[in-house]
């Protein structure tokens, strides 16, 4: 068993080793994909579940205050989160919020998941149904996950994949590395469309 000195030495080491492999060309698309979703008076609709419902609820904070972006997390009305999987099921929860907010081909889905979803092994299929529901209406498709044979990965415009380097990690790091790439994108000069508190404190 691994010491808990080894241990941090080690998550620290792969997360540099992360850092150098993500793909910059799909941060970038993404950015790109976003800049036409505002310059559009597009919405922004962030899914995803766990760690990911989190990281979705920061998020829409920071596209909202930092990027100008109108953005929403379904996971943040909790109760009609829980109606509709009460009434309807948790595997289209995200799909009937959707169409509840009248989805639109100006709008963009941004996941955060590890897996990214798979019907087949009847994972995150409530991520599955509201892409497939995007791709219908034209919706743009961005993520970032830590799978590249999930369904995110499959139909995005633009996905980062986080690298796996080290198989018994791969949630801590691709939810960490999710916070990583969407404040990189926000505080791009590409995105940043208002000052931050402590950036601007002199």
């Amino acid at each position: 068993m691994m010491d808990e000195d080894a241990y941090i030495s080690t998550f620290l080491d792969d997360a540099v080793t992360i850092i150098r492999k993500i793909d910059q060309g799909q941060i970038k698309k993404m950015s790109e994909i976003l800049q036409d979703v505002r310059n559009n008076g597009g919405r922004l609709f962030i899914l995803g579940v766990g760690g990911g419902a989190g990281n979705a609820s920061h998020a829409v904070n920071d596209f909202r205050k930092i990027a100008g972006i109108e953005s929403y997390a379904p996971t943040d009305n909790v109760s009609e989160l829980t109606a509709r999987v009460n009434d309807d099921g948790w595997e289209t929860v995200f799909e009937s919020w959707l169409k509840g907010s009248r989805l639109t081909a100006k709008d963009c889905i941004f996941v955060f998941s590890v897996g990214g979803g798979n019907a087949e092994k009847n994972v995150s299929v409530n991520l599955v149904n509201a892409l497939r529901y995007a791709k219908e209406t034209g919706a743009k498709v961005i993520g970032v996950v830590g799978r590249d044979g999930g369904y995110t990965a499959k139909v995005a415009d633009a996905c980062v994949i986080i690298p796996t380097v080290n198989e018994k990690t791969v949630t801590p790091q691709t939810e960490a590395f999710q916070a990583v790439v969407w404040h990189l994108i926000v505080s791009s000069p590409a995105l940043q469309k208002f000052e931050m508190k402590w950036e601007s404190t002199k």
